[in-house]
């Protein structure tokens, strides 16, 4: 731990680079292109609804940064300096940094489909039933409380300018692989690094590609604990349940929606739990009803039965 523990205003935040920031214009101009190249090929790519849905979602989700950028950084400094030992920005540091952030990028994105909760603040990025580069704007506007899953990466003692910096580029490179303009690359590329190949399979919402290749930069996580598929044919982009809304408020927070819905019919602890932290599609409220609903048409169905079907033992000792 640091004896003379930083403060936010030791940190000059408004002298640090926003790549973020400085890359949009670029990426708006890829975007308009791959629209242009799409018309002109007649390519079904682009809808603009949808486009000016993501770029909304986009621009709010900036605002929003912009307007927790203290709590964020409060955050970090808050574990750089109970940390119990400080990596100097170095190097080797940007390096081992980006690959602690990436790890931890892995696990949010697993969690994120693995657990209704945290599908809800995820869930946004998937519901376009397109998949081009304007897809990587479409960022859920509460996905900011997954910040909890980059403690232990802060905790590591990584310069808080460090981290700034590597977790900036780790978004940014999210940008170029939301295209079906890039097939597939060197096969050394493809074994190392997430590609567009790879996170197009993660968009689909065929049975057989679900929950698959959840790497932000590094594929060999999804390579390491059993998460990776290759693309075969065109994925089916979307969710399972397909939404019809190009509404930005309703894509946002539909899914939260659902949630408050089946907690106020819970009746357990148990259940609530099930509906936060079950995996998204379990329909907990749904086949609790069925089953309720069979229960009683079972009692229906042994009111009626005959004497003799209701109780053979008894007649045979009479």
């Amino acid at each position: 731990m640091l004896e003379k523990p930083i403060r936010l205003e030791d940190l000059q935040l408004e002298n640090w680079p926003n790549v973020i920031l400085w890359a949009a214009p670029v990426m708006f101009l890829l975007v308009f292109i791959e629209w242009g190249i799409s018309l002109y090929q007649k390519r079904d790519a682009y809808n603009t609804k949808d486009f000016l849905a993501a770029s909304t979602i986009g621009l709010v989700n900036v605002g929003i940064s912009a307007a927790i950028k203290m709590l964020t950084f409060g955050v970090a400094i808050f574990c750089y300096n109970i940390s119990p030992f400080q990596i100097p920005p170095t190097w080797w540091s940007y390096l081992l940094c980006f690959i602690g952030i990436d790890f931890a990028r892995y696990w949010a994105h697993r969690v994120a489909h693995e657990q209704r909760f945290w599908w809800a603040t995820h869930i946004t990025h998937h519901n376009s039933s397109k998949y081009n580069l304007s897809v990587s704007f479409r960022l859920g506007w509460t996905q900011h409380i997954k910040i909890v899953f980059f403690i232990p990466v802060m905790l590591m003692g990584f310069d808080p300018f460090v981290f700034f910096i590597c977790h900036q580029i780790a978004v940014l490179y999210q940008f170029w692989i939301h295209t079906e303009y890039i097939t597939k690359l060197h096969p050394v590329i493809e074994y190392i690094f997430t590609t567009p190949s790879h996170h197009r399979v993660h968009h689909a919402s065929d049975a057989h590609y679900l929950d698959k290749n959840y790497g932000s930069t590094l594929i060999i996580w999804d390579r390491m604990f059993g998460t990776f598929m290759p693309e075969a044919e065109r994925p089916n982009y979307g969710i399972t349940k397909p939404v019809t809304s190009y509404n930005p408020i309703y894509l946002v927070f539909h899914e939260w929606r659902d949630i408050i819905s089946d907690l106020g019919k819970s009746k357990s602890p148990k259940e609530a739990w099930q509906i936060l932290f079950g995996k998204p599609g379990d329909e907990v409220i749904k086949n609790r009803e069925m089953k309720e609903r069979e229960e009683i048409r079972i009692k229906e169905e042994k009111k009626v039965l005959p004497v003799n079907e209701k109780d053979p033992e008894l007649i045979m000792e009479k």
